[in-house]
């Protein structure tokens, strides 16, 4: 089994940054590919960004491609979602997920059989 914590939401103005962490415990983090999604009050989820278990490919939305950057640090178990330039329309709750499909070819990530609790992201016009 796997527990994943996120991290590092909040309130910022458009145009600014913030950096989202996800610890994982439990099994193997390093064998699995991670990612986020996000879903914000009335909205289906969204694919945020994956990263393959390996470090390579990454894959992101159109929406955010550009803007957000993917990494991960399989020795500290955590994943991380760096967020530049945001937009009030990136106002959501931001999920970190484990063990999904990641390939690469811009389908962004594939389902996901951990998930933890969400951080909150709001971006004020």
């Amino acid at each position: 089994d796997m527990q994943l914590m996120e991290s590092g939401g909040g309130l910022v103005q458009a145009g600014g940054s913030l950096r989202l962490s996800c610890a994982a415990s439990g099994m193997t983090f390093d064998m699995n590919s991670g990612g986020w999604f996000r879903q914000a009050p009335g909205k289906e989820r969204e694919g945020v960004a994956c990263i393959h278990w390996r470090g390579s490919p990454t894959d992101y939305a159109n929406s955010v491609r550009g803007r957000f950057t993917i990494s991960r640090d399989n020795a500290k178990k955590t994943l991380f979602l760096q967020m530049d330039n945001l937009k009030p329309e990136d106002t959501a709750t931001y999920y970190c997920a484990a063990a999904l499909s990641c390939t690469g070819s811009g389908d962004g990530p594939r389902g996901g059989q951990y998930v933890g609790q969400g951080t909150q992201v709001t971006v004020s016009a």
